[in-house]
Protein backbone atom coordinates (compact mmCIF):
# COMPACT_ATOMS: atom_id res chain seq x y z
CA UNK A 1 0.00 0.00 0.00
CA UNK A 2 0.96 3.23 -0.08
CA UNK A 3 2.33 5.34 3.53
CA UNK A 4 -0.28 6.55 6.05
CA UNK A 5 -0.49 7.59 9.88
CA UNK A 6 0.70 3.23 10.66
CA UNK A 7 1.48 1.69 14.08
CA UNK A 8 5.22 2.87 13.12
CA UNK A 9 4.13 6.54 13.96
CA UNK A 10 3.43 5.59 17.65
CA UNK A 11 7.38 5.12 18.51
CA UNK A 12 8.40 7.51 15.90
CA UNK A 13 5.79 10.42 17.77
CA UNK A 14 7.35 9.74 21.39
CA UNK A 15 11.00 10.32 19.61
CA UNK A 16 9.73 13.45 18.69
CA UNK A 17 7.85 14.29 21.90
CA UNK A 18 10.21 12.98 24.35
CA UNK A 19 12.31 16.05 23.05
CA UNK A 20 10.35 18.55 24.64
CA UNK A 21 7.69 17.07 27.07
CA UNK A 22 9.31 14.85 30.72
CA UNK A 23 8.63 11.71 31.12
CA UNK A 24 5.00 11.51 32.26
CA UNK A 25 3.92 13.24 29.43
CA UNK A 26 4.23 9.44 27.89
CA UNK A 27 1.63 7.68 29.71
CA UNK A 28 -0.93 10.47 28.91
CA UNK A 29 0.20 11.60 25.62
CA UNK A 30 0.55 8.01 23.86
CA UNK A 31 -1.14 8.56 20.04
CA UNK A 32 -3.36 6.34 18.97
CA UNK A 33 -1.69 3.64 16.30
CA UNK A 34 -3.42 4.51 12.65
CA UNK A 35 -3.34 2.77 9.64
CA UNK A 36 -2.18 0.39 7.07
CA UNK A 37 -3.02 -1.51 4.04
CA UNK A 38 -2.90 -4.10 2.32
CA UNK A 39 -2.44 -5.89 -0.68
CA UNK A 40 -7.19 -10.72 -5.07
CA UNK A 41 -9.14 -11.62 -9.83
CA UNK A 42 -11.31 -9.17 -11.24
CA UNK A 43 -9.38 -7.13 -13.94
CA UNK A 44 -10.81 -3.46 -15.14
CA UNK A 45 -8.88 -1.62 -17.51
CA UNK A 46 -8.86 2.17 -18.00
CA UNK A 47 -6.34 4.39 -20.41
CA UNK A 48 -7.57 7.82 -18.08
CA UNK A 49 -5.19 9.88 -16.86
CA UNK A 50 0.45 5.33 -4.80
CA UNK A 51 15.10 12.07 5.18
CA UNK A 52 15.39 11.30 8.23
CA UNK A 53 13.89 13.89 9.75
CA UNK A 54 14.39 12.74 13.79
CA UNK A 55 17.64 11.68 13.37
CA UNK A 56 19.54 14.27 14.11
CA UNK A 57 16.58 16.26 15.59
CA UNK A 58 17.66 15.51 19.28
CA UNK A 59 20.95 16.11 20.84
CA UNK A 60 23.02 13.46 22.48
CA UNK A 61 21.86 14.16 26.20
CA UNK A 62 18.26 14.58 24.94
CA UNK A 63 17.88 11.22 22.88
CA UNK A 64 19.49 9.68 27.10
CA UNK A 65 16.83 11.25 28.79
CA UNK A 66 13.95 10.22 26.16
CA UNK A 67 15.50 6.51 25.93
CA UNK A 68 15.23 6.77 30.13
CA UNK A 69 12.01 8.64 30.12
CA UNK A 70 10.60 5.60 27.78
CA UNK A 71 11.67 2.93 29.33
CA UNK A 72 10.35 4.18 33.03
CA UNK A 73 7.23 5.50 31.37
CA UNK A 74 6.05 4.14 28.05
CA UNK A 75 7.63 0.88 27.72
CA UNK A 76 6.88 -0.39 31.67
CA UNK A 77 3.94 0.96 31.46
CA UNK A 78 2.20 -0.24 28.39
CA UNK A 79 3.25 -4.17 28.95
CA UNK A 80 1.70 -3.66 32.81
CA UNK A 81 -1.71 -2.87 31.03
CA UNK A 82 -1.28 -4.43 27.58
CA UNK A 83 -0.91 -8.43 27.77
CA UNK A 84 1.90 -9.29 25.18
CA UNK A 85 1.02 -11.63 22.56
CA UNK A 86 2.77 -12.33 19.56
CA UNK A 87 0.68 -9.79 16.58
CA UNK A 88 -1.06 -11.56 13.83
CA UNK A 89 -1.83 -10.33 10.48
CA UNK A 90 -5.42 -9.74 8.37
CA UNK A 91 -6.66 -12.37 6.27
CA UNK A 92 -7.11 -11.47 2.76
CA UNK A 93 -10.81 -11.89 3.18
CA UNK A 94 -10.48 -9.74 6.33
CA UNK A 95 -8.08 -7.10 4.61
CA UNK A 96 -10.58 -6.62 1.50
CA UNK A 97 -13.84 -6.22 3.96
CA UNK A 98 -11.58 -3.76 6.22
CA UNK A 99 -10.00 -1.42 3.40
CA UNK A 100 -13.03 -1.09 1.63
CA UNK A 101 -14.99 0.37 4.51
CA UNK A 102 -11.80 2.58 5.11
CA UNK A 103 -11.75 3.31 1.61
CA UNK A 104 -13.58 6.93 1.50
CA UNK A 105 -11.66 8.11 4.41
CA UNK A 106 -8.40 6.81 4.49
CA UNK A 107 -6.98 9.79 3.00
CA UNK A 108 -7.41 11.95 6.25
CA UNK A 109 -5.31 8.73 7.83
CA UNK A 110 -2.63 8.33 5.57
CA UNK A 111 -0.20 11.08 4.43
CA UNK A 112 0.10 14.59 5.18
CA UNK A 113 1.95 16.89 7.45
CA UNK A 114 2.87 14.04 9.82
CA UNK A 115 4.13 11.54 6.67
CA UNK A 116 5.84 14.65 5.37
CA UNK A 117 7.88 15.85 9.04
CA UNK A 118 8.63 11.72 9.48
CA UNK A 119 10.24 11.65 5.43
CA UNK A 120 7.94 9.30 4.90
CA UNK A 121 7.36 11.18 1.50
CA UNK A 122 10.45 12.38 0.76
CA UNK A 123 11.44 8.55 0.64
CA UNK A 124 8.89 7.73 -1.19
CA UNK A 125 9.24 9.83 -3.76
CA UNK A 126 13.47 9.58 -4.12
CA UNK A 127 12.04 5.67 -4.43
CA UNK A 128 9.55 5.64 -6.40
CA UNK A 129 11.41 8.28 -9.45
CA UNK A 130 13.81 5.20 -9.99
CA UNK A 131 10.59 3.04 -11.22
CA UNK A 132 10.40 2.92 -15.23
CA UNK A 133 9.34 0.88 -18.03
CA UNK A 134 6.47 -1.59 -17.03
CA UNK A 135 5.28 -0.61 -13.60
CA UNK A 136 3.45 -2.64 -10.78
CA UNK A 137 2.65 -1.33 -7.36
CA UNK A 138 1.32 -3.27 -5.04
CA UNK A 139 -1.09 -2.45 -2.33
CA UNK A 140 -1.62 1.00 -4.35
CA UNK A 141 -4.58 1.68 -1.61
CA UNK A 142 -5.93 5.20 -2.83
CA UNK A 143 -3.03 6.02 -5.07
CA UNK A 144 -1.15 8.36 -2.48
CA UNK A 145 1.95 7.23 -4.75
CA UNK A 146 0.44 8.24 -8.53
CA UNK A 147 2.45 11.51 -7.99
CA UNK A 148 5.21 10.53 -7.42
CA UNK A 149 6.05 8.24 -10.86
CA UNK A 150 7.80 10.33 -13.93
CA UNK A 151 5.57 9.31 -16.66
CA UNK A 152 6.60 9.24 -20.28
CA UNK A 153 9.73 8.43 -21.78
CA UNK A 154 12.80 7.42 -19.50
CA UNK A 155 9.78 6.70 -16.81
CA UNK A 156 6.90 4.87 -16.40
CA UNK A 157 5.50 3.72 -19.81
CA UNK A 158 2.75 1.43 -18.04
CA UNK A 159 1.52 0.91 -14.28
CA UNK A 160 -0.43 -1.92 -13.12
CA UNK A 161 -2.01 -0.90 -9.91
CA UNK A 162 -3.01 -4.15 -7.78
CA UNK A 163 -5.04 -3.92 -4.34
CA UNK A 164 -7.21 -6.54 -2.25
CA UNK A 165 -9.86 -4.05 -2.05
CA UNK A 166 -12.36 -2.75 -4.56
CA UNK A 167 -13.50 0.02 -2.49
CA UNK A 168 -9.44 0.73 -3.17
CA UNK A 169 -9.28 0.46 -6.32
CA UNK A 170 -12.01 2.89 -6.79
CA UNK A 171 -10.23 5.75 -4.98
CA UNK A 172 -7.06 5.25 -6.52
CA UNK A 173 -8.81 5.04 -10.14
CA UNK A 174 -10.33 8.36 -9.07
CA UNK A 175 -7.76 9.98 -8.54
CA UNK A 176 -5.60 9.13 -11.14
CA UNK A 177 -8.45 10.23 -13.59
CA UNK A 178 -7.73 13.98 -12.25
CA UNK A 179 -3.78 13.71 -12.90
CA UNK A 180 -2.31 14.70 -16.23
CA UNK A 181 -1.17 11.61 -17.42
CA UNK A 182 -0.82 10.54 -20.85
CA UNK A 183 -3.55 8.89 -22.03
CA UNK A 184 -1.40 6.70 -24.31
CA UNK A 185 0.44 5.13 -21.44
CA UNK A 186 -2.08 2.00 -20.63
CA UNK A 187 -3.03 1.85 -16.56
CA UNK A 188 -4.58 -1.31 -15.51
CA UNK A 189 -6.31 -1.97 -12.19
CA UNK A 190 -6.02 -5.04 -10.68
CA UNK A 191 -8.32 -7.19 -7.85
CA UNK A 192 -5.52 -9.76 -6.46
CA UNK A 193 -4.14 -10.82 -3.09
CA UNK A 194 -0.48 -10.39 -3.45
CA UNK A 195 0.71 -12.96 -1.12
CA UNK A 196 -0.52 -15.51 -3.52
CA UNK A 197 -1.36 -14.57 -7.50
CA UNK A 198 0.62 -12.27 -8.79
CA UNK A 199 2.78 -14.86 -10.75
CA UNK A 200 -0.64 -16.83 -11.36
CA UNK A 201 -2.38 -13.54 -13.15
CA UNK A 202 0.88 -12.14 -14.58
CA UNK A 203 3.49 -14.80 -15.88
CA UNK A 204 7.37 -14.92 -14.71
CA UNK A 205 9.20 -12.09 -15.52
CA UNK A 206 6.88 -9.54 -16.58
CA UNK A 207 7.87 -6.39 -15.06
CA UNK A 208 10.77 -3.46 -15.03
CA UNK A 209 9.74 -2.27 -11.59
CA UNK A 210 7.82 -3.47 -8.95
CA UNK A 211 6.91 -0.83 -6.08
CA UNK A 212 5.52 -1.55 -2.48
CA UNK A 213 4.69 0.80 0.32
CA UNK A 214 3.75 -0.23 3.46
CA UNK A 215 2.24 -3.44 2.23
CA UNK A 216 4.17 -5.93 3.62
CA UNK A 217 3.19 -5.38 7.49
CA UNK A 218 -1.02 -6.00 6.94
CA UNK A 219 0.60 -9.58 5.44
CA UNK A 220 2.18 -10.57 8.24
CA UNK A 221 5.26 -12.76 8.54
CA UNK A 222 4.43 -15.63 6.74
CA UNK A 223 2.12 -13.34 3.94
CA UNK A 224 4.95 -10.73 3.39
CA UNK A 225 7.52 -13.55 3.03
CA UNK A 226 5.89 -15.16 0.44
CA UNK A 227 4.74 -11.43 -1.26
CA UNK A 228 8.42 -11.18 -1.79
CA UNK A 229 8.46 -13.80 -3.44
CA UNK A 230 6.00 -13.23 -5.35
CA UNK A 231 7.67 -10.10 -6.42
CA UNK A 232 11.09 -11.83 -7.43
CA UNK A 233 8.60 -14.08 -9.47
CA UNK A 234 7.08 -11.13 -11.74
CA UNK A 235 10.35 -8.78 -11.98
CA UNK A 236 12.29 -9.06 -15.09
CA UNK A 237 16.10 -10.00 -14.20
CA UNK A 238 17.28 -6.41 -15.24
CA UNK A 239 14.35 -5.11 -13.34
CA UNK A 240 14.05 -3.37 -10.17
CA UNK A 241 12.21 -4.28 -6.60
CA UNK A 242 11.30 -0.96 -5.03
CA UNK A 243 9.83 -0.87 -0.93
CA UNK A 244 9.22 1.31 1.59
CA UNK A 245 7.95 -0.70 5.03
CA UNK A 246 7.74 -0.45 8.25
CA UNK A 247 10.55 -2.27 10.06
CA UNK A 248 11.93 -2.98 13.31
CA UNK A 249 14.15 -0.77 14.88
CA UNK A 250 17.72 -1.56 14.84
CA UNK A 251 17.47 0.25 18.43
CA UNK A 252 17.45 -2.02 20.79
CA UNK A 253 15.25 -0.01 23.09
CA UNK A 254 12.59 1.03 20.67
CA UNK A 255 12.88 -2.58 18.95
CA UNK A 256 11.81 -3.77 22.38
CA UNK A 257 8.82 -1.20 21.91
CA UNK A 258 7.89 -1.94 18.74
CA UNK A 259 7.79 -5.98 20.36
CA UNK A 260 5.49 -5.40 23.11
CA UNK A 261 3.31 -2.93 21.40
CA UNK A 262 3.16 -4.57 18.34
CA UNK A 263 -0.49 -6.70 18.36
CA UNK A 264 -2.08 -3.89 20.53
CA UNK A 265 -1.37 -1.57 17.80
CA UNK A 266 -2.75 -3.88 15.03
CA UNK A 267 -5.71 -4.70 16.70
CA UNK A 268 -6.65 -1.50 18.19
CA UNK A 269 -5.40 1.45 15.08
CA UNK A 270 -2.94 -0.18 12.99
CA UNK A 271 -5.64 -1.84 10.74
CA UNK A 272 -3.71 -5.26 11.28
CA UNK A 273 0.24 -3.93 10.84
CA UNK A 274 2.38 -5.40 12.19
CA UNK A 275 4.79 -2.91 12.54
CA UNK A 276 8.10 -4.67 13.76
CA UNK A 277 9.15 -6.63 10.79
CA UNK A 278 12.50 -7.58 9.94
CA UNK A 279 12.01 -6.97 6.57
CA UNK A 280 15.52 -6.74 5.60
CA UNK A 281 16.24 -10.41 6.87
CA UNK A 282 12.85 -11.48 5.39
CA UNK A 283 14.19 -10.03 1.65
CA UNK A 284 18.05 -11.95 2.32
CA UNK A 285 15.86 -15.38 3.18
CA UNK A 286 13.69 -15.05 0.16
CA UNK A 287 14.15 -17.36 -2.96
CA UNK A 288 14.67 -14.85 -6.24
CA UNK A 289 15.42 -11.76 -4.47
CA UNK A 290 18.78 -10.17 -3.65
CA UNK A 291 19.18 -6.86 -1.53
CA UNK A 292 21.21 -3.91 -3.20
CA UNK A 293 20.53 -0.92 -0.89
CA UNK A 294 18.78 -0.30 2.28
CA UNK A 295 18.23 3.11 3.92
CA UNK A 296 16.83 4.05 7.36
CA UNK A 297 14.45 6.71 8.79
CA UNK A 298 12.82 7.57 11.57
CA UNK A 299 15.33 5.91 14.32
CA UNK A 300 14.72 2.68 11.82
CA UNK A 301 10.97 2.52 12.23
CA UNK A 302 10.69 2.41 8.30
CA UNK A 303 13.06 1.66 5.93
CA UNK A 304 13.29 1.92 2.01
CA UNK A 305 14.50 -1.33 -0.17
CA UNK A 306 16.04 -1.60 -3.80
CA UNK A 307 16.78 -5.36 -4.91
CA UNK A 308 16.71 -7.07 -8.02
CA UNK A 309 16.16 -10.59 -9.05
CA UNK A 310 18.94 -12.85 -7.81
Amino acid sequence: MTTSLSATFVAVIIVAVSCAQPAHAFVTNLPRACDYHHTTTCIRLSNEPNGDVFHNSCNTPTRRKFFTAACLSGIIAIPIITPIKSASALTPDQASQSYDTYAETYDKLDGGSIATSLGIDEARTKLLGMAKGDVLEIGVGTGLNLASYRFGEGGVTSLTLVDISDGMLSQAEARIQQMNVDKAIPIQFVKADATSELIKIFGESKFDSVVDTFSLCVMGNDGAKKCIEEMAGVIKPSGKILLVENTRSSNPLLGSYQDLTASSAADLGGKGCVYNQNVGEMISRSKGMRLEKEESFAAGLFRSFVCTKS
